[in-house]
């Protein structure tokens, strides 16, 4: 194992092999001693898009929920599920057949389009043109708010579905998808998060989905490993500590490095940038 390679699997509490059974319930043990921990929680929060991650920590999340009220024989808590394309998703169906495998305890749809849209336009009124891509940035940031509008309205808090192998990316918007309350998954791979759906009995087509976060309207359902140059098994293997070839490595050290503010808090003036 190379020594930088040793540095971030470390730095990002990643594991070489899992048990997926072991996993799942120490995932839901956790999200259930920190709604227990704090008696004002009433519920979480998540967007659904019909992706591994998401779709994973929702069933997560509504298992918790349901042992939660099963153990205090009262509906306390609840899961809420949130469907928030803008317009019309391409890939709705597999959205709906998430939340079908979840059956949370409620689902909504909330169109972002009409505010993504008008804020795109105040903008460019104020003379700030948007690529397609920071539009991109917008969508995600506006899914965010959604939920954590939500979240307030229903005393709970927004999960974050973020994972090693996201994490050492940094493929996610900043104040967008990567902002959360608690993020339960941290430390899985790709790989392995596909192993508890399946330990789940989640449908095949959800766990073996092509990964995308589909936010450029000029690239629509653009693959995550297009847009980052590797493709995942080369991550989840980097993140296991196994070899990977030199261009590989170079690139997500590459990527780790150029995304490292996305995974430190603001720095203020008694926090040196050179630490």
């Amino acid at each position: 194992m190379r020594p930088r390679q040793e540095e971030i699997i470390n730095a990002l509490h990643a594991k070489s092999e899992i048990s997926p059974e072991e996993e799942a319930r120490e995932i839901i043990d956790f999200i259930k001693d920190y709604m227990e921990g704090h008696l004002f929680l009433k519920s979480m929060v998540l967007g659904i898009s019909g992706g591994q991650d998401s779709t994973l920590l929702g069933k997560l999340a509504q298992m918790a929920v349901d042992e939660l009220n099963a153990e205090q024989n009262e509906e306390k808590y609840s899961f809420h599920a949130l469907n928030l394309p803008y317009g019309e998703q391409a890939d709705k169906q597999d959205a709906i057949d998430a939340v079908e495998f979840i059956s949370p305890s409620s689902v909504q749809k909330i169109n972002i389009k009409a505010s993504v849209d008008a804020s795109v336009d105040a903008l460019k009124e104020a003379g700030y043109e948007l690529s397609d891509f920071i539009k991109g940035n917008e969508k995600a940031r506006e899914r965010m708010k959604a939920q954590y509008a939500v979240a307030a309205a229903t005393e709970g808090i927004v999960l974050g579905a973020d994972h090693a192998a996201e994490a050492l990316t940094g493929f996610y918007t900043k104040h967008g998808d990567g902002a959360c309350d608690i993020a339960p998954l941290v430390g899985l791979n790709k790989r392995q998060g596909q192993a508890i759906l399946k330990h789940l009995g989640a449908p095949e087509h959800l766990y073996k989905k092509v990964p995308t976060a589909d936010l450029e309207s000029d690239r629509p359902m653009l693959s995550d490993e297009e847009a980052l140059g590797v493709e995942y098994d080369a991550i989840d293997d980097f993140l296991e500590g196994k070899d990977i070839n030199d261009k590989d490595y170079e690139t997500i050290i590459s990527w780790y490095d150029k995304t490292q503010h996305k995974r430190v808090l603001p720095y203020n003036r008694y926090h040196s940038y050179k630490n």
